[in-house]
């Protein structure tokens, strides 16, 4: 079984994969990790990687490549990406969704080191510019929409939930 967990940034995608892989006794990876770390190595935020993949391909691909492998030769793992429905679409795939202030409060209190924020405001407007150039790249290069519900089994709205509540959600969409 391979699980997708996408969703929009801060909604909970890598807390809530590392916990569900974590019960499942499952594999996590984490393509956003893995964009922080390369973030980290060029020196830049991950909004400033964000732009940079506009006109360096190679970064996507990299990322891409790897969903792509993962998806045809692994199994029992736990994935969260934004592209991993369209690069693995056989997986059962999850979306999380929450609105942008609480996603805002979220990124400012977890203290990332390519993603540290003191405001809220400012948390916000990187989030909105990091989510939009993005998709707007990946409708360019792939048609695909990561906010299109259509491609997804199961749409969650964590805005009022704590971590231990969507994974309750999740088990229970699992078990159907």
């Amino acid at each position: 079984m391979i699980i997708s967990i996408s969703g929009t940034a801060g909604s909970g995608k890598s807390t809530v994969a590392k916990g569900l892989a974590k019960k499942l006794k499952f594999k996590h990876y984490s393509m956003g990790d893995l964009q922080r770390e390369v973030a980290e190595e060029m020196g830049v935020s991950i909004v400033e990687l964000g732009e940079l993949e506009k006109t360096d391909p190679s970064i996507d691909r990299m990322i891409d490549k790897k969903q792509r492998e993962l998806g045809k030769k692994e199994d029992n793992f736990v994935i969260d990406a934004w592209l991993a429905p369209f690069f693995i679409p056989h997986a059962i795939k999850f979306f999380l969704d929450a609105d942008i202030g609480e996603r805002a409060k979220r990124r400012v209190v977890a203290k990332r080191t390519t993603e540290s924020y003191q405001r809220q405001e400012d948390a916000e407007r990187a989030i909105a510019q990091r989510e939009n150039t993005n998709r707007e790249r990946w409708i360019k290069f792939y048609g695909f929409d990561f906010r299109e519900k259509k491609n997804y089994d199961y749409i969650i709205d964590t805005t009022n939930s704590n971590v231990r509540e969507v994974l309750k959600k999740v088990n229970e969409l699992l078990k159907k």
